[in-house]
């Protein structure tokens, strides 16, 4: 069966999960059938489908897999927040409609991501003057004790979620030109190597300038993410395994410093360790959710039947908690394990990317997303302190969703380019081959 096809079959599963999801969430709370089902229905439908033909016109040869993981999460993820809170539903619906409209721009105006590879300093600047632009007096605004939003008009955004990408954009495109400088050892200590420093200038300048304001806004779940992004992508970009030792250790020396000195740090680990000793005050959001996914056991209360409203932002921060305890062990496994499909796709992508600035844009997109999920439910489960992120597709928040849809309209275009790249190669091939072969 041709991707497109396989493609369409398995958003039309997507759209009856969802709505069976809505259908049980709302029978669970009224014992009665809702009477917005079949116009939900279509318009979930619709809505995935005219993606679809977006995706059939412009990218034919593209990944047939991810689109459709990411419209299951995205339709799990409403399914929740209406059965949470109505008023929450209609807004998310809303910025769903709006990142699917950026899904499609990006997937129709992005013919060839490398052409954001030789803007790779005005990149850097970007993403900085993005960070910055929550502690500007009268625009910046501090929702929840972080200070990363701005307000236009009744809106309220994240500009750090599109500054992830603009900077993932930005190391891709400076180690796609540098990465052989950059592996190169110049001098040794000992038996250790290392590079030029005017090659790393760069990358420590822009990554540390973005950790730093992330850390004045309390965003420490960003600040996180992005010191892994720059970790990991250098690692990909040189084979070097000194650079990830180096860069444990300097994390290792950041975290102990700011445990030391900052008492939200502080607060954050206390109650990581033991949120029942303040179980009415810091520990109360996570010791809630603790007794919901207790509650949940192997199979769940069932749809509607639990009480996730009681956890405190349970429709953003801690909404894997809330299907841990209505679904159960089996539902937040089949979560993880759509999420860790997801990923894989991403990894297939970058792996058969035609260009080493694709490449390593696709490997920073998905490690963005996947890591992001693995923060927002490590710190659900304790296994991590607890952080203010999203998890990608299911969590409420316009910003995130939207950042997250140009992430896979980027990664899709990657997928439907190295495709065609690898096709014109082979014809090429075989042309020369003929002609040889004729001469």
């Amino acid at each position: 069966m041709k991707p497109r096809n396989v493609e369409l079959l398995l958003l039309v599963l997507a759209s009856i999960l969802t709505c069976g999801g809505y259908y049980l969430a709302t029978l669970g709370q009224t014992a009665e059938l809702p009477t917005d089902i079949v116009p939900f229905l279509v318009v979930v439908l619709g809505l995935l489908v005219g993606a679809h033909f977006v995706i059939r016109m412009f990218i034919p040869f593209a990944d047939g897999i991810m689109f459709p993981l990411v419209a299951l999460l995205n339709g799990l993820g409403y399914m929740m927040i209406a059965r949470l809170d109505p008023d929450l539903a209609a807004s998310q619906a809303a910025w769903t409609f709006i990142g699917l409209f950026a899904f499609s721009g990006t997937v129709i105006f992005f013919k060839d991501v490398r052409f954001l590879e030789p803007f790779r300093y005005t990149l850097a600047v970007a993403g900085v003057v993005l960070l910055l632009l929550p502690l500007i007096p009268e625009l910046g605004t501090k929702i929840n004790g972080a200070q990363i939003w701005i307000r236009v008009g009744p809106i309220s955004i994240q500009p750090g979620e599109i500054a992830k990408v603009v900077l993932a954009a930005f190391l891709a495109s400076y180690l796609a030109e540098k990465k052989d400088f950059i592996a190169l050892e110049v001098r040794k200590i000992g038996r250790i190597g290392f590079p030029a420093f005017k090659y790393f200038a760069p990358l420590i300048f822009a990554c540390g300038v973005a950790l730093v304001v992330m850390v004045l806004q309390r965003d420490l779940g960003s600040s996180l993410l992005i010191f892994t992004l720059f970790l990991v992508m250098v690692y990909v970009a040189t084979g070097r395994s000194i650079y990830v030792f180096s860069g444990l250790s300097l994390f290792a020396g950041g975290a102990f410093f700011a445990w030391t000195r900052f008492n939200h740090v502080q607060e954050r680990v206390a109650t990581w360790l033991d949120p029942y000793k303040d179980v009415k005050g810091d520990g109360f959001q996570i010791s809630e959710a603790q007794f919901a996914m207790a509650d949940g056991g192997f199979s769940g209360t069932g749809l509607g039947l639990g009480t996730p409203s009681k956890i405190p932002v349970v429709e953003s921060d801690m909404i894997f908690a809330a299907f841990a305890e209505e679904l159960g062990l089996l539902g937040a496994s089949a979560i993880l394990i759509i999420i860790l499909l997801f990923v894989s796709s991403g990894i297939r992508i970058a792996l058969s990317a035609s260009s080493e600035f694709e490449r390593l844009l696709a490997t920073g997109l998905i490690l963005l997303l996947g890591f992001q999920s693995f923060i927002i439910i490590g710190g659900t489960l304790r296994v991590l302190p607890l952080t203010g992120v999203t998890l990608p597709f299911v969590s409420y928040g316009g910003s995130s969703l939207i950042s997250n849809y140009v992430i896979v309209g980027i990664l899709m275009r990657i997928s439907h380019n190295s495709v065609v790249a690898a096709t014109q190669e082979l014809v090429e091939g075989s042309d020369v081959k003929w002609k040889v072969a004729k001469g």
